[in-house]
């Protein structure tokens, strides 16, 4: 346990911090399991779209690294892609 203040925020701030990357990360997976099991483009094509914004604002706050976002983006592009 830390035996000086600003470590001990350091903790605190840590927990809230964890708590609020496991809620995101466990709604980008929700989406994206919701994209994987659609079967026609016509219903696949918004979600996509929304998961891409999605992707690319947890990108941007650091939730999620950049290229990792990329990646994914591309998987799911090519997976829409091949439901055509």
């Amino acid at each position: 346990m830390p035996q000086h203040k600003s470590a001990m925020k350091r903790v605190r701030q840590g927990a809230v911090r964890r708590e609020r990357n496991r809620v995101h990360r466990s709604r980008m997976r929700s989406m994206v399991k919701k994209l994987r099991s659609t079967e026609s483009v016509d219903t696949a094509t918004p979600l996509l779209n929304d998961i891409k914004a999605y992707l690319d604002r947890l990108a941007h706050k650091g939730i999620i690294h950049r290229n990792a976002a990329a990646n994914k983006k591309s998987q799911l592009e090519k997976f829409v892609k091949n439901l055509a």
